[in-house]
């Protein structure tokens, strides 16, 4: 694993994954999303893992794009301009697609400043904690560009409405941690030195869960962004519950309710 990307398991059943540019404020690019694509694709296969923390090195959480240059995707050979920038642009977007896809929730742990690309990453994870010093922006179009980019235009909506995502989108505005927290784009404020902390009891309040019931959760809550009415939902939610119901942590869940003791449930 590059160390762009630093990868440590602090609690069991939990990975602890940060964006280590700290110098650049952990500015993306190839190589940090590279190495980010790969943490996550290990993380899915890992059925140890239940729950992923993801912040960043430094005082920044992710500042967007490098702007002193991205460098070159995998595959982009400089043959053709046009087809390099879409290659760049894929790269990163679909890292956006992949927190989503990966089977654990994520926690975002917000030390600093999310803008653009940051705010992307944040707004995809499952979970957002900030420290008191952060602050969100949508700051595509303070470089000229459109601020619908990275999947902000259809998570930020949904996360905290269009009126207020209208707001944000077009002027461009810093968001403190205070006023994201009032507005619901983060589940709690806290001191700085006290984030990893309360990020990683999130994460430890996940992983106590049945991991099926957890994955099955986390897919069901962003499918539901999708799904068109609530009979289709329901409809959904029932083969998701019957499968769940053939696993064996129901038993081990109810077995240990009865019993007045921690459920301990397979990886």
């Amino acid at each position: 694993m590059s160390d762009v990307v630093l990868s440590e398991r602090p609690a069991p059943h939990v990975r602890l994954v940060t964006m280590n540019r700290p110098e650049q404020l952990n500015a993306i690019n190839a190589e940090l999303c590279a190495a980010l694509h790969e943490e996550l694709r290990a993380a899915a296969a890992d059925r140890a893992c239940r729950a992923i923390v993801l912040t960043g090195a430094g005082r920044g959480f992710c500042a967007g794009v490098d702007l002193r240059g991205y460098g070159q995707a995998p595959g982009n050979d400089g043959s053709d301009a046009a087809r390099d920038h879409f290659g760049n642009q894929e790269h990163m977007s679909r890292l956006i697609l992949q927190v989503r896809a990966t089977p654990q929730p994520v926690i975002a742990a917000v030390n600093g400043g999310a803008a653009g690309f940051g705010i992307a990453l944040a707004c995809a994870s499952d979970i957002r904690y900030a420290a008191r010093a952060a602050v969100f922006r949508a700051a595509f179009i303070n470089i000229g560009l459109s601020n619908c980019d990275m999947a902000t235009s259809w998570l930020l909506p949904r996360l905290i409405g269009a009126s207020r995502a209208h707001e944000l989108m077009l002027t461009g505005r810093r968001l403190g941690a205070d006023e994201a927290a009032a507005i619901g784009l983060v589940a709690d404020v806290v001191d700085d030195e006290q984030l990893l902390e309360r990020a990683l009891e999130g994460a430890q309040q996940v992983a106590a869960w049945a991991p099926w019931g957890v994955r099955l959760t986390k897919q069901g809550m962003w499918s539901a962004l999708e799904i068109p009415s609530e009979q289709t939902a329901v409809e959904y939610e029932d083969r998701q519950q019957i499968l769940a119901l053939h696993g064996t942590a129901p038993r081990e869940a109810i077995a240990a309710y009865l019993e007045k003791r921690p459920a301990a449930f397979a990886d």
